[in-house]
């Protein structure tokens, strides 16, 4: 039985059911080739840590685009600039050279569909070269907006900047 988690329907949770008995086909098809379940966390997951009263709260890096985090982002979050550019990768190197490469970091763009994000990909394997080894890809199905801010997450405003 698929486990429903609110209104997040997990692909942990349907892995193993047929996608017909689900009704949502194109589902388990959400995370590119080439990622695991290990390497990804859920919107929800995070923003209870942020909300909650854990210790050791993650670094969060935004791999995406300045505009959009200018516009809105999750708050406390760093600009790391967009993972599919050159500059923005020397720039995410320079951002998490002030951390040791065992601080937990968790990275965000939400531009676009998850499927078709051009930075996620390319800034996560980045940190896995650089040696850090608790990196997390925030899984933004849809975009920002539709998967974190219209869900009541905390957002925060602000200059692009690490």
């Amino acid at each position: 039985m698929a486990h429903f988690d609110s209104k997040v329907l997990t692909r942990r949770a349907v892995l193993g059911t047929p996608a017909a008995l689900i009704g949502f086909s194109s589902f388990l098809a959400a995370a590119p080739a080439g990622w695991s379940d290990a390497d990804l966390m859920e919107p929800k997951a995070l923003a209870q840590r942020l909300t909650g009263k854990t210790t050791g709260r993650p670094i969060i890096l935004h791999v995406g685009f300045g505009v959009l985090y200018r516009s809105k982002h999750i708050p406390d979050s760093i600009f790391a600039g967009p993972g599919n550019k050159p500059e923005g990768l020397e720039n995410l190197k320079k951002v998490v050279s002030a951390y040791p490469k065992t601080q937990e970091i968790v990275i965000y763009c939400g531009c676009c569909p998850w499927v078709n994000c051009p930075n996620m990909k390319a800034a996560f394997t980045a940190l896995k070269a650089l040696g850090y080894q608790r990196v997390k890809a925030l899984m933004i199905e849809t975009n920002f907006s539709k998967d974190w801010i219209q869900m009541g997450y905390p957002v925060q405003n602000g200059e692009a900047g690490a």
